[in-house]
């Protein structure tokens, strides 16, 4: 057994955690209620209703080259500094590996402070682990646009910067999280890979491979961490698989079906000491009306399919975990309360 797949042993069993954003606007309550609810891999709120500033390409921009926000519709634009001068002054800075550099200020991101202290004060509440999240190299680069409104998706140079920026800050949060003295979980989350495959997403495979690839090793050379991919729509799954991660986490409450279509390569995943994060409880769709034995059937899908395909009942749960289906930011509070209530009596009840 080689040093990767021992770093990736684990034994989940079911147990809960959160996707990122939320809808309410005070910092300390929603970690009330992650705390209250999925204590055994608490998350850290992204509170995208509070400012701009927690949009969640916008939130991991501070200290990047070149990266102005447009605030009036919350995103992302190249400015018109000088780009040689800019350029060479991260690059120093990210081969002198000045991690502290790229930092997340509590301004953009206090829900993340909120559960470092929390955990680190009472570590005998929660279980084993710690949940982070950054957005994902593709969804970053594609949701930043130069002086033509062309994402940078297309330009070498700046989308360079921007995939190491990402890495390297992802690297600052976990090294944060570390201090809880919990094993830190790490989410790319990816949006703009549902669908991969439309003339919606003009990227080719081997790039988003690679872009992928490029920050999940470096995340892994330099820590234990566990680093997950979230897409909470259609995608190329072998493709995700591909790049590396330790979890893949899909919305399955949605698109069991169409997941379900890579026996091979998830089957390999899984044996190789992969994991799978279940999106079980809807988030967009949700209606309020779901039930503790409803979400059981529609999980019970998938469970019974990858017994099917030769994986053992105590393989599938040691690397199960259970998710909403997508973030709750454009949820209502109640409703997202209810989303993690659900959640919670779902993994106790596995």
């Amino acid at each position: 057994m080689d040093e990767k797949t021992v770093k990736r042993e684990h034994d989940f069993y079911f147990k809960a955690t959160g996707i990122g954003s939320v809808p309410s606007l005070g910092v300390q309550e929603s970690c009330a209620h992650i705390f209250e609810h999925i204590p055994e891999i608490p998350y850290w709120p992204q509170l995208v209703k509070r400012t701009h500033l927690e949009d969640m390409v916008i939130q991991f921009s501070e200290g990047l080259p070149l990266l102005k926000i447009r605030e009036e519709n919350r995103s992302l634009a190249v400015s018109s500094d000088d780009p040689e001068s800019a350029l060479v002054s991260f690059y120093d800075r990210f081969l002198a590996d000045d991690v502290p550099y790229f930092a997340i200020s509590k301004d953009y991101a206090p829900g993340f402070f909120e559960l470092v202290e929390a955990v680190r004060h009472h570590p005998e509440k929660y279980g084993p682990f710690v949940k982070g999240q950054t957005v994902g190299p593709v969804t970053f680069a594609a949701g930043i646009v130069d002086q033509k409104e062309k994402s940078i998706l297309h330009n070498p140079d700046l989308l360079d910067a921007a995939v190491k920026g990402l890495a390297i800050k992802a690297l600052w949060q976990v090294r944060e999280l570390s201090k809880t003295g919990k094993r830190t979980i790490l989410f790319l989350d990816e949006p703009y890979l549902s669908g991969y495959g439309s003339a919606f997403t003009p990227i080719q495979r081997h790039e988003v491979v690679g872009l992928l690839k490029e920050v999940i090793d470096y995340i892994r050379d330099r820590s234990d961490a566990l680093i997950g991919v979230h897409c909470c729509g259609n995608t190329d799954w072998p493709m995700i698989i591909e790049a590396g991660p330790d979890i893949i986490n899909f919305d399955a409450y949605g698109y069991m079906d169409t997941f379900l279509l890579y026996p091979e390569e998830l089957s390999r995943f899984i044996s190789d000491g992969g994991a799978i994060a279940w999106g079980i409880v809807p988030t967009a769709d949700f209606t309020g009306e779901e039930t503790i034995e409803g979400l059981l059937t529609r999980l019970g899908v998938g469970l019974k399919r990858f017994e099917e395909w030769g994986l053992d009942a105590e393989r599938i749960a040691k690397c199960s975990l259970l998710t909403p289906a997508c973030g709750m930011g454009t949820m209502d509070e109640a409703l997202a309360d209810r989303v993690l209530v659900l959640l919670s009596q779902l993994s106790k009840k596995l």
